[in-house]
């Protein structure tokens, strides 16, 4: 496959005037978040709205998934479901990002800005939206295929949602975040993939990124005890090379070095006292 290369972008979508912004809009970077990891029940409840239209915008613009459609076409498609139902491409504006999702074609392994390179038969397509309604986001990602994908790139594709799904399972309070990562990191291991370092999941709810590390790989050092009402997101990018990567020039794009495909899964959830809760289901 010819490595992805960046294309032209069309302009900045609207947000009608009457919905609501995330006080970051507009400016070069968010507020620090200095509140609480937990969350109260009523943010944890708008969330499950916030997620609920984020996860069924994500999976619309993914029906449009076809050879010949651009990324700019997936990002209008999500734009208008999320306005549409009265919410806020929460990417749009956020750190600058010029579109209201990231799409992230092959071996770019996230960020990728929604661009008019038509999508080719064989392409791993990773679709991340976030929604912000009613002052709560919600944040979700999926790995879909365009026309037929080799095997190698569905065994990938089968194997990190795999590997969300059983970190989500290990999710229990009074244990250490860094058990995500070490279940994560043991699961690639059996079919020799990397398992991307430096973007992690993060703790998501009034804010976008609060400053929560979620580990996808075993890292002993981040000790954060979970707690029932924690709200985070956890999102493996597996990788069928080295997890090594570097940003393009547009200071966002993320691409392995080596160029082997990428995919990734992720889901918000909220810690219950037994488990988790998915926030983002459609």
């Amino acid at each position: 496959m010819t490595p992805i290369k960046p294309y032209p972008q069309t302009p900045r979508r609207r947000v009608p005037a009457g919905i609501g912004r995330p006080h970051y809009v507009g400016r070069p970077a968010p507020d620090r978040y200095t509140g609480p990891d937990v969350q109260s029940a009523d943010v944890i409840e708008r969330m499950r709205v916030a997620g609920r239209i984020a996860a069924q915008a994500m999976y619309a613009a993914a029906d449009a998934i076809a050879p010949g459609v651009t990324t700019d076409q997936l990002d209008a498609v999500a734009h208008e479901f999320i306005c549409d139902h009265g919410g806020y491409p929460s990417a749009l504006g956020y750190r600058g990002f010029p579109k209201s999702i990231c799409t992230s074609v092959n071996e770019v392994i996230c960020h990728g800005i929604p661009d008019t390179r038509p999508l080719e038969n064989g392409d791993l397509v990773k679709i991340d939206v976030t929604a912000f309604v009613d002052g709560v986001h919600g944040d979700n990602c999926g790995t879909f295929y365009c026309g037929e994908v080799d095997q190698a790139s569905k065994d990938l594709t089968d194997r990190t949602r795999e590997a969300l799904n059983r970190a989500v399972k290990a999710v229990r309070p009074g244990r250490r975040v860094n058990v995500i990562g070490r279940v994560i990191e043991a699961y690639a291991k059996r079919f020799n993939y990397g398992v991307v370092r430096d973007y992690t999941g993060h703790g998501v709810h009034t804010t976008f990124h609060s400053g929560l590390i979620v580990p996808h790989y075993d890292e002993p050092s981040l000790t954060t005890v979970i707690e029932s009402g924690m709200t985070f997101t956890i999102e493996p990018m597996l990788t069928l090379g080295d997890y090594r990567s570097h940003v393009w020039d547009d200071g966002w794009t993320v691409v392995t070095n080596d160029g082997s495909r990428c995919a990734q899964f992720e889901h918000s959830l909220v810690v219950t006292d037994d488990g988790a809760e998915l926030l983002t289901v459609p």
